[in-house]
């Protein structure tokens, strides 16, 4: 019986990681945004202070990234989501870069 346990246990996460890898393999796993509230052109000009302040509420350099985040959203009318990162649904806002090459927009 205690056999017959163990196998229905291992089939059990045996199926569960089948299906894990399923699902992300059809974009249904990690970070999923909707395109409607991030991406190029998901913001309105009078939106974007409210968005910086959402994106620079956890740096210490918080003058200086609003005022770079203004000046990109201003631009592509996008901000990604989260504090830092996710900076791969807005384009624009992803490839702007300064003249030494580094990221303008944080």
């Amino acid at each position: 019986m205690a056999k017959l346990v163990a196998a229905f246990f291992l089939a059990l996460i045996a199926i569960s990681m089948l299906q894990t890898m399923v699902m992300a393999s059809h974009g249904h796993g990690g970070h999923h945004y909707d395109q409607k509230h991030y991406g190029p052109g998901s913001l309105k000009s009078y939106q974007c202070p409210s968005q910086c302040t959402r994106r620079c509420s956890k740096t210490q350099y918080h003058k200086p990234c609003m005022f770079f985040c203004q000046k990109c959203c201003s631009k592509c009318l996008c901000v990604p989501p989260g504090y830092y990162g996710n900076k791969a649904v807005c384009p624009c806002y992803n490839n702007w870069k300064t003249k030494e090459g580094g990221p303008k927009c944080p």
